[in-house]
């Protein structure tokens, strides 16, 4: 039996994106397009048993609200979330304890595992940033791929009692060393011609190491979109980072 699917954002670069994807798919049904002012109703109507959301941070915690409360699961790339968000969240689905939602940092299977392989090797180097690349009209910065990397990051330092990186700066201008994100320093490019690149740089005495990543498509994300609309209705509660549906162990 087919998954029922609908997708929020349809008319956005990812949700087109997702509508191809999820109708090519045999085993889905895309049985709801929405954009911005169509009814979330639509939901309702059309059956829908999970919803890939591609949003905007400012509408994406009511389109989840409504999903989750009519048991409706969710697979959210719309990124922003912090602590706060993720509890709403939580409480949203502990009322509903057979709704699955997946909120992936980033749908590139290559993304995940360059975070998984930064995570590991942060064990071994001395110093750790992370320079992130994306086109201008993304919304947040630091991207939720490259906070999410360096909360990995920070994780494995703390675990084997990395000492703090060396850093002698001492004057500067404001942002010029990037914002720190756990004890990671964290530099956002917006340049036009760019889709989503990232790449984490390890240094330690005599020798450096370069982890990166280039979605050159928004194709290569659908992959891993798909994964996660089979996987979170067998998953419920809350699921942050798509790694947790890959066999990576």
């Amino acid at each position: 039996m087919s998954i029922k699917v609908a997708v929020l954002g349809a008319k956005g670069r990812m949700g087109s994106e997702a509508v191809k994807a999820i109708t090519d798919a045999k085993d889905l049904e895309l049985v709801a397009q929405l954009d911005l002012n169509d009814s979330l109703d639509e939901l309702i109507k059309s059956g829908a048993e999970t919803i890939v959301d591609f949003t905007h941070p400012d509408s994406v915690m009511a389109n989840l609200e409504y999903a989750i409360t009519h048991d409706i699961n969710v697979v959210v790339g719309t990124t922003g979330f912090d602590e706060a968000k993720l509890s709403q969240i939580k409480s949203w689905l502990a009322a509903h304890p057979k709704v699955g939602a997946l909120i992936a940092p980033n749908f590139g299977l290559g993304a995940v595992l360059m975070m998984q392989f930064a995570a590991q090797a942060a064990k071994y180097f001395e110093s750790v940033e992370i320079i992130e690349l994306h086109h201008p009209a993304k919304a947040d910065a630091p991207s939720g791929t490259a906070t999410r990397t360096a909360e990995l990051i920070t994780d494995a330092r703390k675990s084997v009692k990395k000492e703090a990186m060396p850093d002698a700066t001492s004057s500067g201008l404001e942002g010029a060393r990037g914002a720190k994100v756990g004890d990671v320093p964290v530099h956002s490019i917006r340049l036009r011609g760019l889709v989503a690149h990232q790449e984490v740089i390890l240094g330690d005495l005599g020798e450096t190491l370069t982890i990166r990543h280039d979605s050159i498509d928004r194709t290569g994300f659908m992959p891993g979109v798909l994964l996660g609309v089979r996987k979170v209705g067998s998953n419920p509660g809350l699921t942050f980072g798509l790694e947790h549906f890959m066999d990576l162990k």
